[in-house]
């Protein structure tokens, strides 16, 4: 059974800290599918209650990964959206956990794959530690030490209402 280790209130308030920390005049937010993608959503809705323009893309990394060989004969793959070009610009690469730095790294191989941006920064959720490459994230909303075989999945789910109720958990592997 899958344990709750940040609940709906502290992501919010994480949600809440790490869009007002990106606000620009424009701000470029390229979620990560699947996690970094809603998270980017997530991101996109609370800075454009400040009032800044938001530009969203998103990246599907399956084929840039460097354990695509292990994961599956047959990965579930969905297209990259960026539909402006990055050239120039500076990014925000948004994903929700950070653990090893592989998504990362391979999720800046096929950003530049579109063109040459002037700067990127990482968002994060949450940061698990245990890195086995030297990324580190720019804005991180929460931290969290998980051990090393552990599992942390962000839930997205809808109450009886429709409102959106998030949850952190830790599941063994």
């Amino acid at each position: 059974m899958p344990e709750i280790i940040f609940d709906d209130q502290q992501v919010r308030k994480s949600l809440k800290r790490m869009a007002k920390a990106m606000a620009d005049d424009e701000v470029y937010l390229v979620g990560i599918r699947r996690g970094g993608s809603r998270l980017a959503n997530a991101l996109q809705k609370r800075l454009r209650k400040q009032g800044v323009t938001v530009w969203r893309g998103d990246l599907d990394i399956s084929f840039y990964r460097d354990d695509l060989e292990q994961t599956s004969l047959h990965p579930v793959v969905h297209s990259s959206e960026l539909t402006e070009d990055i050239s120039g610009r500076h990014i925000w690469l948004v994903d929700d956990v950070l653990f090893t730095g592989r998504t990362i790294r391979a999720a800046l191989d096929e950003l530049f794959d579109y063109g040459r941006p002037a700067s990127v920064s990482l968002a994060v959720l949450i940061d698990r530690g245990g890195r086995e490459l030297p990324i580190q994230p720019d804005l991180v909303g929460l931290q969290y030490t998980a051990p090393e075989d552990a599992l942390i999945d962000l839930h997205i789910e809808k109450d009886h209402e429709g409102k959106s109720r998030w949850r952190v958990t830790q599941r063994a592997r």
